[in-house]
């Protein structure tokens, strides 16, 4: 009976780059097992009796470690393996690629649990420092100040491009990163290297794997489905990752404060081949079919605003709907060719085509009321009127590229140049008008009304209908794009201190002509010159890379930022500029004898030649000018390591202030001033059954400016001047909690019945926006004749919310 008595070891095996390791040889009491693809284990040892157990990986060194057993009680062992090699230098090298760089680099698989209303990529980055977006419904963000369309992405080195009319986060669908065929994620706030394209902000680099067995993987829950497949053919030539997912946002928005009738349909199907030649070259294959269909009634809408020294009520009833269309198509075909282990040669040649149709009539008849601050009910109506939104927007985009690069080493030496050809062809038509009545006031354009009128609220009639807003046009223009850039990196030794430098420059030529008037542009150019210092200092008790990068970079209009607020192309839009100037120190420390990284960036990026914009929601509209000069500063800080043994978490802190000058008229903040971030990711499990997993998710920002009503300008000879709106919205505090339980894994298996079928099963169960907190994304701007002001009135963002989901490998 003693015999009978049993205790556990469990933990995560990782290499010293905090990387699990898959496979792990682990001998005991002359039986054995293998880690699973996450580095886990647990093992079942004789209670009272010292075990000796022995740890091994190919390329790698042996731990060898004795336990003594106690009944029913697990203990944690995380082996860190270390590398055997005799070449030195080949560590520091990986031990010091990303610090380097000044990228944050993520094993996508360690964090695919993570809770979110959009769980995904984009879900990883709202938690990271410097990244914003106070709306949960959108996977767009915002980075160190800059706009939703300042950010590059690229999966294999492909860049990819986002759906242009979008105006709310609930009309989004589906991003086109596919995290279920991620394997690795790589982002850089600031101070990127040349090859990179031509955006002022940021850039996400992702690489989808690349299949190494035969793999179906399914996840299911109440926002959607996906379904994953990957194997090997052609005598394991040919690698194939094919995704379809699957996404309804029903339940995320009827927790909204406005009663819908909401039918979204968002699905998309991927697929990323590659095929091995022979030793020196490959063919690589990524496609896209994205279709997102938004079929949208509101109903009708209860929001209570003013705080508590002026509580307010807005009751809003609805008739009509909204129906859009967006089907996007992406295909990208590479050629890669190696001359030679220190020679490389990548052609690209990719196609992206928009379909996007935009099409409403909502009918709303809206009271705001005074509300007794005691029961919180209305006391008497301050305003009655009527709106009538209509829209037929349609726009298609078709987005042709060819680019070569060429990559070549000589010692230390890495020199890589490259070149980019890109049409594009636009072809657009904007028909879209609002028509408000107030108390039988019909208010016409603010911005139209007489001048001699002394006051800067809109003018009113009675008499014939005007249009409050009303924006006719229709475009159809082409834009031609010739970029190159050359870049050079080297790593010096001085002394035992290790010191890398990038030096890069870029430029683009561009013009556009639009094909109904034959009008062209004059051609256009930037240049671009880019430059980082990392210093590896020889301490002997203390692990730290210093980094500064400087540069400038430039953003050529894309045709969102030509088209101005009538619709209208302006054709003198010149490449909005920053330069960024950013000192950056990463710590490396043992706490708790766990790694730990503490990463701190202090930047300034001064912005001229801005192209100064409005933000609802998620639109963006540009004034199409250059009239304004702006700056971005701030800090972040980010604290990562296992704050559990095995499982990687991280906090994030950030400080942020940005503001912009029109026409010299005084800086203001600009729609994007978001001065405090605090964000958390944390990951734990149950020290006595790890397959019992738990997920935090926690993000406070503080507030944002409350935007301005959409006939306003950035010009004090307007009636409605965007310099008089000023106000903040409410902070945005949010935290999402995820659980699991794994049922079966590499770890637990079974040799027959129904679970036998599976490679690994899990429950989990995700509860959002845990303590329903309102949060709000921009305002709903009603003009009151009585009293001649503007009411802003919050968009509340989604409740509380619970859902359910099965994941499941075969």
């Amino acid at each position: 009976m003693l015999f009978a008595q049993t205790g556990y070891v469990a933990g995560i095996i990782t290499n010293e780059n905090k990387e699990p390791l898959h496979g792990v040889s682990i001998t005991y009491n002359q039986k054995g097992m293998l880690s699973d693809e996450n580095g886990a284990y647990q093992i079942e040892i004789p209670a009272n009796e010292q075990t000796l157990i022995k740890f091994s990986y190919i390329g790698y060194g042996t731990v060898v470690k004795s336990f003594k057993g106690y009944k029913n009680k697990t203990i944690k062992f995380s082996p860190v393996l270390k590398i055997q090699s005799h070449d030195i230098e080949e560590i520091t090298i990986k031990s010091y690629q990303a610090a380097q760089e000044g990228v944050v680099k993520l094993k996508a698989e360690k964090f695919k649990r993570i809770p979110g209303a959009n769980a995904g990529i984009e879900n990883l980055l709202m938690t990271q420092p410097g990244v914003n977006n106070s709306n949960e419904l959108s996977t767009q963000y915002s980075v160190r100040g800059g706009s939703f369309d300042e950010n590059l992405v690229y999966v294999n080195g492909i860049e990819i491009y986002r759906p242009f009319l979008i105006r709310s986060g609930q009309q989004e669908g589906l991003s086109f990163l596919n995290s279920d065929m991620t394997e690795n994620i790589n982002f850089s706030a600031g101070g990127f290297e040349a090859k990179y394209g031509d955006r002022l902000s940021s850039v996400l680099n992702i690489h989808y794997k690349k299949p190494t067995k035969e793999l179906s993987t399914v996840n299911l829950n109440l926002l959607g489905a996906s379904y994953t497949y990957e194997n090997l053919f052609l005598n394991k030539k040919l690698s194939t990752l094919i995704g379809a997912r699957y996404r309804n946002n029903q339940l995320l928005v009827n927790s909204k404060d406005t009663k819908t009738n909401f039918k979204p349909v968002f699905a998309d199907i991927q697929t990323y081949l590659s095929y091995k030649i022979n030793n020196k070259s490959s063919l690589d294959f990524l496609g896209n079919i994205a279709m997102n269909n938004y079929n949208f009634t509101p109903i009708s809408r209860v929001t209570k605003f003013g705080g508590l020294f002026q509580p307010r009520e807005l009751v809003v009833f609805y008739e009509g709907n909204e129906q859009d269309d967006f089907k996007t198509y992406f295909g990208a075909l590479s050629y890669k060719y190696n001359f030679s282990k220190n020679t490389k040669l990548d052609v690209t040649a990719s196609a992206f085509n928009t379909q996007e149709q935009e099409y409403y009539d909502i009918y709303g008849a809206y009271s705001i009321a005074e509300v007794d601050p005691v029961n919180g009910e209305p006391l008497y109506t301050s305003g009655v009127g009527t709106q009538l939104d209509h829209a037929r927007n349609d726009l298609d985009i078709l987005i042709q590229n060819v680019k070569v690069s060429l990559q070549h080493k000589i010692n230390e030496h890495h020199f890589e140049v490259g070149a980019k050809f890109q049409s594009e062809n636009i072809r657009d038509r904007i028909n879209e008008w609002k028509a408000i009545d107030d108390n039988g006031n019909t208010l016409r354009n603010p911005n139209t009304a007489n001048p001699s009128t002394p006051t800067s609220a809109p003018d009113f009639s009675i008499t014939p209908i005007d249009l409050y807003y009303n924006v006719k046009a229709q475009n159809n223009v082409t834009i031609n794009r010739l970029s190159g850039y050359f870049q050079w990196n080297k790593k010096w030794y001085i002394g035992n201190n290790i010191l890398w430098h990038h030096a890069g420059i870029r430029s683009q030529l561009w013009y556009l002509k639009n094909i109904n008037t034959q009008t062209n542009s004059s051609l256009k150019q930037v240049i671009s010159p880019r430059f980082r210092l990392s210093l590896k200092p020889d301490w002997q008790n203390t692990d730290m890379v210093f980094r500064l990068s400087a540069g400038y970079y430039h953003q050529p209009p894309s045709y969102k930022e030509l088209r101005d607020a009538k619709g209208e192309i302006q054709y003198n839009v010149e490449a909005q500029e920053s330069i960024h100037y950013v000192f950056s120190n990463e710590y490396s420390f043992t706490m708790w004898e766990r790694p730990f990284k503490m990463t701190s960036e202090i930047y300034y990026k001064q912005l001229n030649h801005v192209n100064a914009y409005s933000l609802d929601n998620v639109r963006v509209r540009y004034d199409a000018n250059n009239n304004t000069e702006a700056y971005a500063t701030g800090l972040d800080l980010r604290l990562s390591g296992e704050f559990v043994p095995g499982k990687e978490s991280w906090v994030s802190f950030g400080l942020l202030k940005t503001e912009e000058n029109t026409n010299n008229r005084g800086y203001v903040a600009r729609p994007t001033d978001q001065r405090f971030k605090l964000a958390m990711l944390f990951q734990d499990y149950v020290p006595s059954n790890p397959n019992f997993k738990v997920f935090l998710n926690l993000v406070l920002n503080s507030s944002l400016p409350g935007g301005a009503p959409i006939n306003a300008r950035a010009d004090n000879s307007t009636n409605v001047d965007r310099y008089d709106f000023q106000t903040r919205l409410r902070p945005y505090r949010r935290a999402d909690l995820g659980a699991s339980y794994i049922i079966v894994d590499q770890n637990k298996k079974y040799a027959s019945g129904f679970l036998s079928r599976f490679k690994e099963l899990e429950l989990g169960v995700e509860l959002f926006n845990i303590f329903d907190i309102d949060n709000t994304t921009t305002n709903t701007w009603i003009y009151d004749v009585d009293s001649q002001r503007y009411n802003s009135v919050p968009n509340i963002l989604t409740g509380r919310i619970l859902n359910f989901k099965v994941g499941m490998q075969f």
